[in-house]
């Protein structure tokens, strides 16, 4: 007869025993390489351990994190101390930390900033060799795990908001020793074999340091550096940051995000057009109207009807002008005779009859020169004595002297 059958939590309730009582794991110190690094809101702290062969899930209790006083970082070799625990609803064991010191930069970290000054130093991150990217791409290349959210979400974004590029699913890993190879060939093959390819999307959805480490391997980098086609890197979420991102000619926080950036949204497009059509359509029924009339304007009975109007016009004009010049030259014949009739009696009143018509009398020697006072004259001189009807001769016999005072 076999063995009796137990129940899963049973059987992880004994494994626990055992761990838990285990006088070497209750108490044990592990070095590794701190990655996929959470903060719970409840003040609980969530990460691995990991080295090249293996992984370690630990557990940092919210009572106990307050007295860690080295900063828990992605990528920071650490040494972690606590007692090993096994999770007995989900069947998994994990490092319960007490505490945690700092050993020094994971060799992961320290090979993506070796890299990275690599790559800077041979001009791959230089803004003068990113290509542009087609404003209206028709076929767009996805380098990416054909599993995984990524790619839906990518597929989703792109058909929604374009129904005219057509989308090249390029199979690949994106995570384990063989996946930056994989990545890498995919690139070159698309630019070899598929030349109606105007965009390149690369990437993958988030994960940890290790899991995204394929995007910050040198093979994909130079591939990508490589690329005759515009090449979108988008990997994890936007506070990841990979060798890819700094090489490619976009980067995009997320494939989403790079499914946005990659093409035009076409309803927004027709719509773009059809305001355009309507503007074209009434400059155009303007511009016909104005032809119209201008054609009108041209016919002979319009040119007839303007000249008649033109004649009119200027003879209306010309009866303005002449009733004008009749004004001003009758307004100066009027000043000028107004003047005359003044000049007239001024002369009249100045002429020398018109005096002696008033009783005066005009005395003039024997050369008719007038004389004007007593003391022109001498005794025996003749003279004419005229007045107003006539003149009479006379000699003067004697001047008064009190005529000469």
């Amino acid at each position: 007869m076999g063995l009796t059958p137990i129940r899963v939590r049973q059987l992880n309730a004994y494994i626990n025993r055992l761990l838990t009582t285990n006088p070497l794991l209750s108490d044990v110190a592990v070095i590794g390489e701190i990655s996929n690094l959470k903060f719970q809101n409840n003040g609980n702290v969530y990460f691995s351990l990991k080295d090249s062969f293996s992984t370690l899930r630990c557990y940092l209790p919210s009572h106990t994190a307050p007295q860690i006083v080295c900063p828990l970082e992605e990528g920071l070799e650490v040494i972690v101390s606590g007692m090993i625990n096994v999770y007995e609803p989900g069947g998994y064991y994990s490092l319960v930390v007490s505490n945690v010191e700092a050993e020094g930069k994971g060799q992961l970290a320290i090979r993506f900033e070796q890299l990275k000054a690599k790559l800077s130093a041979e001009g791959l991150f230089d803004t003068a060799h990113k290509k542009q990217m087609p404003a209206f791409p028709k076929k767009i290349a996805i380098v990416t795990s054909p599993t995984g959210a990524a790619v839906r979400d990518v597929q989703k974004t792109i058909l929604n908001k374009n129904d005219y590029v057509s989308l090249l699913i390029v199979p690949v890993l994106v995570q384990g020793p063989s996946a930056a190879a994989d990545i890498a060939s995919a690139i070159d093959e698309v630019n070899r074999e598929h030349d109606d390819v105007d965009v390149i999307i690369a990437g993958r959805g988030g994960g940890s340091t290790e899991e995204l480490w394929a995007f910050n391997e040198e093979v994909v980098a130079r591939s990508i550096f490589a690329s005759k086609i515009p090449v979108i890197s988008a990997v994890g979420h936007e506070t990841d940051f990979t060798i890819a991102d700094f090489v490619a000619d976009y980067r995009a926080a997320t494939p989403t995000a790079a499914a946005e950036l990659a093409v035009p949204d076409t309803e927004a497009l027709r719509e773009h057009m059809e305001h355009h059509r309507e503007n074209l359509r009434t400059l155009l029924i303007q511009r016909t109207e104005f032809a119209r009339r201008q054609l009108e304007a041209a016919s002979p009975a319009a040119f007839a009807s303007g000249i008649r109007s033109r004649i009119d016009y200027e003879q209306m004009h010309m009866e303005r002008i002449r009733d004008g010049m009749l004004d001003q030259l009758n307004r100066r014949i009027r000043e000028q005779s107004h003047r005359i009739d003044l000049l007239k009696a001024s002369i009249e009143a100045a002429n020398p009859f018109e005096i002696l018509g008033r009783g005066y009398s005009m005395v003039t020697d024997e050369n008719g020169t007038v004389i004007r006072s007593v003391k022109e004259m001498r005794n025996g001189q003749n003279i004419t004595i005229r007045m107003a009807d006539g003149s009479a001769d006379a000699t003067v016999s004697e001047r008064r002297k009190e005529d000469l005072l």
